[in-house]
């Protein structure tokens, strides 16, 4: 699964470690999911989504609907 997690993080000046502390999960977890190699539970989806005042769609992108 794709996502905007870099874009938004960048555009806070955030680094990886900010964003983890902010969805209390780890800095590789951050990662990991910044980077498509792991998909975040639908609860952690949402959490992503509220912090970024945006939807969870808006964040993330299906790979099978692009």
């Amino acid at each position: 699964m794709k996502n905007r997690l870099k874009v938004l993080r960048a555009e806070r000046d955030w680094t990886q470690a900010d964003l983890a502390n902010a969805l209390a999960v780890s800095r590789q977890t951050a990662n990991a999911i910044e980077k498509g190699k792991f998909d975040p539970s639908l609860p952690l989806a949402f959490k992503i989504a509220r912090l970024f005042n945006l939807t969870v769609e808006e964040i993330f992108i299906d790979d099978e609907q692009t």
